[in-house]
């Protein structure tokens, strides 16, 4: 065995895994932004800071007004270039902070009696924010400052909590995408493999992509490219479950071997595009030009953009 062969074949699979992880992340971001979830994650726990009747009237502040992302109003406005805010993202805990004080009147005052301080409070929606202000209040926090000190600690933790949310939503159709994907083109790694491992031709096509891969930043890929590399490495296979057959004669113990080979082969490259194009970009650098691999990849994996 060859170790330059071998390690042809490996840059040859990283490589593919690179570039379906790529289609998978391209496609999962634009579900993201279509369906607005990291908005929505963002909204949830906005409800918890002012309750649900009251959070669309917060988000209308000036400030929080002002952060909202600018993307295209449908699917097809690239071509009238018609644009509009989206629902909000992400927003900086002291931003966050100053607005709650602001929508709730605490602002208006720098020192509250303890009565006039509860009376306030209790005015407030039904809100996790409002119990958390009560608590505070009840052990004795009274001056303004103080409050938003530990306001800022606990909007900073819910903060966490959403961009958490939105990665795991995320990271739920990097999975879905990469299954759908792997089966409609069936990318079988033990074939692909078997397929470098035979073609010298393959295998050097695959490093000189792989190289020109490491040259240009992740973020540059664009989809049409993506997809004329694969078809160049011979990896779509539209169809695949049509035409694929065990070699004749082929009796029951055949098609046993053929279809558990085949799941074998269909689940490794599901694992392996489910990981990210970050992952296996950093690990492409690092094989195909190790002295210049100290950085990382610089993009986002699937669950990560968006």
């Amino acid at each position: 065995m060859s170790f330059s062969q071998a390690l042809e074949v490996v840059i040859g699979l990283i490589f593919i895994y690179y570039v379906l992880g790529s289609i998978v992340s391209l496609f999962t971001q634009w579900i993201n932004e279509a369906l607005e979830t990291r908005g929505k994650s963002l909204e949830k726990h906005l409800i918890k800071i002012v309750g649900d009747k009251n959070v669309s009237d917060f988000v209308k502040l000036p400030q929080l007004q002002s952060l909202r992302p600018i993307r295209y109003k449908n699917w097809y406005s690239f071509l009238t270039s018609a644009t509009e805010p989206k629902k909000l993202e992400k927003v900086p805990a002291a931003t966050l902070v100053e607005s709650y004080f602001d929508f709730m009147g605490l602002t208006v005052s720098k020192e509250f009696e303890l009565d006039e301080l509860k009376m306030l409070i209790n005015a407030f929606p039904e809100s996790e924010g409002k119990q958390a202000m009560l608590k505070w209040v009840s052990q004795g926090v009274t001056k303004v400052e103080d409050l938003r000190k530990r306001t800022t600690a606990y909007f900073t933790g819910l903060m966490d909590q959403a961009a958490a949310t939105f990665r795991s939503n995320a990271r739920s159709f990097v999975i879905m995408l990469s299954i759908l994907l792997t089966l409609l083109l069936g990318t079988d790694s033990i074939q692909m493999a078997q397929a470098l491992w035979e073609n010298a031709g393959l295998r050097a096509l695959v490093v000189a992509k792989a190289e020109e891969a490491v040259q240009q930043e992740e973020e540059k890929q664009d989809i049409e490219k993506l997809f004329t590399d694969l078809g160049e490495l011979k990896v779509i296979n539209i169809g695949w479950f049509l035409n694929e057959r065990p070699e004749k004669p082929a009796d029951a113990m055949d098609w046993v071997k053929f279809v558990l080979m085949k799941l074998v082969g269909l689940g490794l490259t599901m694992a392996a595009v489910s990981q990210g194009s970050s992952f296996w970009y950093d690990l492409l650098k690092k094989l195909v030009s190790p002295s210049k691999s100290g950085g990382g990849g610089g993009g986002e994996s699937g669950e990560a953009k968006g």
